[in-house]
């Protein structure tokens, strides 16, 4: 298997599923052009939002191995698009919840791009549920807030992890005008995605809007931190391929003292370099995105190490492209800006690596 995830191959025997699903990706959001936004139809046509969601809810009935594809080629080509919101951790989440009427019509819709929700998760920080449910003589009251929530500014549904009355962890399902709820915008320096701080005070919020997780809630709410930093070191690591074929490509034609600069041992040194980082990225990726497909007891590990690792190899990578390009890697028109900001904010978002290593580190208390 040539795919980016081969090792996934020992979880299933799909490996030429991911290959078709990578080409097709690639394909698409190519013709698109690095930063540029892909419109959500061809996205909900292409079946990508509803990857996850049941055939029975017009879903693909498929796994995170198989939205771990298209978040990797997502970064590849740094596209504009609310995928990691909808379906990466909104349609995740609904995906853990107990079956009922409201829960399936809202995951059809999503997967079939009626509805765009976003799951309330912070961006930051290791804890999940930003939110508490408090019961009043009036009935529940909703408190708490979230801050860099993906794609929340343009939500039409509003998924709140919180804590119930009695310290069961629940998700409110809210709308953006619900009584006491608020979605600011928050600007950020990478302009191929868009985040809000989500704030509750007092909200009202009915019986009918509390749903139930199916099983372990505490562990369901892990799985939602881990989803989340799997799925930016996903992005991670092809922003990461993009920049080294990128760097390779440009040293092969570029011309210094009529010799190609690929030819000097200091450029072939730095994109051995880059490779090995390249390397070293997507078998710590293909690890975490297996152990949460497996739902092992060590996926927690396999996360932390796949998010801090790619999420700061992604920074040292782009920057030494922007230097291998000279002059041009630092203009708007070789786009390395692009992904250079877009690195940036991954290495931060859901959890820095050195938050990522303190998990790490307390294995060994």
């Amino acid at each position: 298997m040539t795919s980016d995830l081969s090792s996934l191959s020992d979880l299933s025997d799909f490996s030429h599923l991911h290959d078709e699903l990578r080409a097709v990706a690639r394909d698409l959001l190519g013709k698109a052009g690095s930063g540029a936004a892909v419109d959500r139809r061809l996205i909900a046509e292409s079946g990508w939002l509803g990857l996850e969601a049941p055939v029975s809810l017009d879903g693909a009935g498929a796994t995170f191995a198989e939205v771990a594809v298209i978040v990797q080629e997502m970064g590849r080509a740094a596209a504009r698009s609310p995928y990691l919101g909808t379906a990466v951790l909104a349609a995740g989440a609904l995906a853990l919840l107990e079956p009922g009427p409201d829960r399936d019509r809202l995951l059809a819709e999503t997967a079939s791009g009626a509805a765009v929700p976003a799951l309330a998760l912070a961006g930051e920080g290791d804890g999940a549920a930003g939110f508490r449910l408090e019961r009043s003589a009036r009935g529940l009251r909703l408190h708490g807030r979230a801050d860099f929530v993906p794609d929340a500014p343009d939500a039409d549904h509003l998924l709140l992890p919180a804590l119930g009355p009695d310290g069961t962890p629940v998700i409110v399902a809210a709308g953006p005008d619900t009584t006491g709820l608020s979605v600011t915008a928050r600007p950020v320096l990478d302009d191929t995605r868009q985040f809000g701080l989500v704030t509750a005070d007092h909200g009202v919020v009915g019986e009918e809007c509390v749903w139930q997780f199916r099983g372990d809630s505490e562990a369901a709410f892990r799985r939602l931190l881990y989803r989340a930093a799997t799925a930016v070191a996903c992005d991670s690591l092809g922003l990461s391929e993009a920049m080294l074929d990128a760097t390779v490509a440009y040293a092969g034609v570029r011309s210094q003292f009529d010799r190609p600069i690929g030819s000097f041992q200091a450029v072939k040194h730095a994109c051995a370099d880059m490779l090995v980082q390249v390397s070293v990225s997507r078998r710590l990726v293909s690890a975490a995105v297996q152990a949460l497909c497996a739902d092992g007891p060590q996926v927690g590990v396999a996360v932390s190490m796949a998010k801090s690792y790619a999420g700061g190899a992604a920074v040292d990578i782009t920057g030494k492209a922007m230097q291998l390009h000279g002059g041009m890697g630092y203009t708007w028109e070789s786009g390395i800006h692009v992904y250079l900001k877009r690195a940036a904010l991954n290495r931060s978002l859901f959890g820095s690596p050195a938050a990522h290593r303190r998990r790490i580190a307390e294995r060994y208390r």
